[in-house]
């Protein structure tokens, strides 16, 4: 209870009681004045007024009640602190939105995608892309961290034409890891840009991806690593063929892609490696065969396993989830746009019908708001907001005033007075361009209103004005407002013919 409850329960306490006093001498004063005639008759008479008098404080307790009974306090969701926990609270969200979804396929697919992770969340390995450039040298990598030669190796583009799976024991870690050769990307061609979206799908998928380069970033791998680390993926960038350069020089390298990726990464997520050196010419002839150098790289593996190995998997899951989510966002939001947009067409041609068959002195859009009440109401059931038809009504208006005080009558009226007279005889224009005008602006109310419910009932920090303004402006394109005269000719033409 508040303290103004407090302040005032006492006095309503003695109020009350000073009521009730009254109420029981009035009552004693009517039965002895009644009792002289007839006693029968001042029972009967005393019981209905206290009947009454009771059922009246009932009802009065009734509805005071809510005020003056204490408040629960609602309870903080805490969010999840567990990733693992996180993902579940994520699943169970998404499955509520892919119940709103109407495509049947895009339904079945997010569902199928939602319960796939949720059976993955519970035993698979962890899984490590190798990702980057054809010819980078990712496929002799594996081999190298494996031990044995189980993929092909080549100079040329795209020697891994299909993603190819190993499993690992990687010494010490007590998860099973699987390691996922992908194929390259920035392939020229369209096989090229085809491989190119299946390594794409596989990086973004896999719990850790190792970004294979073999020289400075090119603008193509910066800008493919830069979406990964920003869709939270975790990345080791693998220096190459570091055998190719001199110590120096190789310093100098790794300094410089640190210089571009630290942050988000480390700069011991980024490290050198020479998975299969090149030759080297014995004296006297003949070529001495190098061992691979990839210490560096298994042992920041090793580090990471041991760091981050209980967070890899579920952190992963937890932005898979996310993406799931957003998927289902936005296959929602395509679903309440059309809607929307259908209803919004629906009533523009409606009041523009109103207008053209009972053309008033000016062009009053106040008049129209009536209409676009109702307009409001449905665009409030799509986004699943609970709008009545007397809130409805206001929102119109005030839309309505915003209009015409910003301007926009005077200025629809000029702007499609040149399209309809170009069309139309003189005097049908006159009447049609006003009922063409009353359904443009009711377009741009409707437009506005979408943004108000997309916002969760909020015009935003600007205000109405603003989002009223924007929508006209967009809608000033010149496709839009040629199509929008077409149609506007088809359908008011023939109302104001028949009138």
């Amino acid at each position: 209870m508040v303290r103004w409850q407090w302040v005032f329960l006492p006095l309503g306490i003695l109020v009350g009681l000073g009521a009730l006093l009254l109420l029981a001498d009035a009552l004693l004063r009517l039965y002895n004045l009644l009792a002289l005639v007839s006693p029968l008759l001042a029972q009967v008479t005393v019981g209905i007024v206290a009947a009454v008098g009771l059922g009246a404080a009932g009802f009065g307790i009734y509805r005071l009640w809510p005020f003056l009974r204490p408040r629960r306090r609602r309870r903080q969701v805490q969010a999840p602190r567990r990733s693992e926990d996180a993902a579940a609270v994520n699943l169970l969200a998404i499955q509520r939105q892919v119940e709103q979804i109407q495509d049947h396929v895009a339904r079945q697919a997010l569902q199928q995608k939602a319960l796939d992770l949720q059976a993955a969340s519970t035993a698979r390995p962890l899984t490590i892309a190798v990702f980057g450039v054809g010819s980078a040298g990712k496929t002799a990598l594996i081999n190298g961290l494996l031990g044995e030669p189980l993929g092909a190796v080549g100079a040329a583009m795209g020697t891994t034409q299909e993603p190819q799976s190993y499993p690992w024991a990687f010494p010490n870690s007590p998860k099973v890891l699987q390691m996922i050769d992908t194929p390259g990307i920035a392939e020229a061609g369209v096989a090229g840009t085809e491989r190119e979206a299946t390594a794409r799908q596989i990086a973004t998928a896999a719990d850790l991806i190792l970004f294979v380069v073999d020289d400075d970033l090119r603008q193509a791998e910066f800008t493919v690593l830069s979406t990964l680390m920003e869709m939270g993926k975790r990345v080791l960038v693998v220096l190459n063929k570091a055998d190719r350069y001199v110590e120096a020089d190789l310093d100098a390298l790794l300094d410089h892609l640190r210089s571009r990726l630290v942050p988000p990464l480390s700069a011991d997520d980024v490290v050198a490696v020479a998975a299969l050196p090149q030759p080297l010419p014995r004296v006297g002839g003949g070529w001495l065969q190098m061992q691979p150098n990839l210490l560096p790289l298994q042992t920041r593996l090793a580090d990471l396993l041991r760091q981050e190995g209980e967070t890899l998997m579920a952190d992963n899951l937890l932005l898979q989830t996310q993406q799931i989510g957003d998927a289902a966002r936005q296959l929602i939001d395509d679903q309440r746009q059309t809607q929307a947009e259908a209803i919004i067409d629906r009533y523009q041609w409606l009041g523009a019908g109103a207008i053209a068959m009972t053309p008033l002195p000016g062009l009053d859009f106040l008049a129209t708001a009536a209409i676009n009440a109702q307009m409001v109401v449905e665009l409030s059931q799509v986004y699943g907001c609970e709008v009545s038809l007397e809130e409805g009504k206001a929102l119109a208006l005030s839309v309505a005033k915003t209009l015409t005080g910003l301007g926009f009558v005077k200025g629809t009226l000029d702007l499609l007075a040149l399209g309809l007279q170009t069309n139309l005889a003189t005097v049908v224009a006159g009447r049609a361009l006003k009922g063409a005008s009353g359904a443009y602006l009711t377009r741009i109310a409707g437009k506005s209103f979408v943004e108000y419910f997309r916002q969760n009932q909020s015009w935003g920090d600007s205000g109405m004005g603003a989002v009223v303004e924007q929508q006209y402006r967009l809608n000033q394109r010149d496709a839009l407002m040629k199509a929008f005269v077409k149609e506007a000719v088809t359908r008011i033409v023939p109302i104001v013919q028949g009138s």
